[in-house]
């Protein structure tokens, strides 16, 4: 029974995103699935521009950055063996994991 899996990471954080691809690939490589990725998707970045000050000075305004970075990862050929192994992974808690089948 071999199935295709698709997980997508994302976090706010490049280097948290890159050590679990990393971990899943390795441990999806460990138990003989074909490994497609990490994929590198677009980063989002929201802009936030707010005033320095309440009343007085207008022209005055502060600029904030908020990035979301994500990566695809496909897993074809995957048995049992690979979904328990995807179950049993520690992955950082600032990452956001969805898998589809």
């Amino acid at each position: 029974m071999s199935q295709k899996i698709r997980i997508k990471l994302k976090s706010y954080d490049h280097n948290l995103v890159d050590k679990s691809a990393e971990k899943i690939v390795k441990t999806v490589k460990s138990t003989g699935a074909v490994v497609k990725g990490p994929i590198p998707l677009p980063t989002h970045k929201r802009i936030f521009t707010v005033n320095r000050s309440t009343f007085v000075n207008k022209k005055s305004r502060e600029q904030f950055q908020l990035c979301s970075y994500q990566r695809l990862i496909d897993i074809d050929g995957s048995t049992t063996k690979t979904v328990d192994a995807l179950m049993k992974l520690e992955l950082p808690s600032g990452v956001d994991v969805s898998i589809k089948v």
